[in-house]
């Protein structure tokens, strides 16, 4: 088997993102969770009200050699615009803020040169 990768990126709506994700070749598995919170396992309500700083993400799990970082983040900003603060279309706050969580120095690189 190829080893994989993973990456999370936030960009609005996890379920959005979920969505897309999952109907691309290469990638492997698409999981909806929050990152960059102070509280721990918040709830769907908790994390709606704002107050536990998490951002909605999706972690994709995928296979480099079918599918790269490169392709992925193409993708990423194709369907979301990184350039409105805390907000995707109607969905408002700072959960839905655009982020790029890293799992390797290759993967910043490409996230910066992208």
């Amino acid at each position: 088997m190829n080893p994989t990768e993973i990456t999370t990126l936030g960009g609005g709506c996890f379920w959005c993102l979920e969505a897309v994700f999952d109907r691309m070749k290469g990638v492997i598995s698409v999981e909806s969770g929050y990152m960059g919170g102070q509280v721990v396992n918040p709830s769907y309500e908790a994390v709606c009200l704002g107050t536990t700083g998490h951002a909605e993400v999706v972690r994709i799990t995928f296979d480099p050699a079918k599918v790269t970082f490169k392709d992925i983040l193409t993708v990423f900003f194709a369907v979301h615009d990184p350039t409105t603060l805390n907000r995707q279309g109607n969905d408002v706050g700072t959960q839905y803020r655009s982020a790029i969580f890293y799992e390797s120095p290759e993967q910043l690189q490409t996230a910066r040169a992208v």
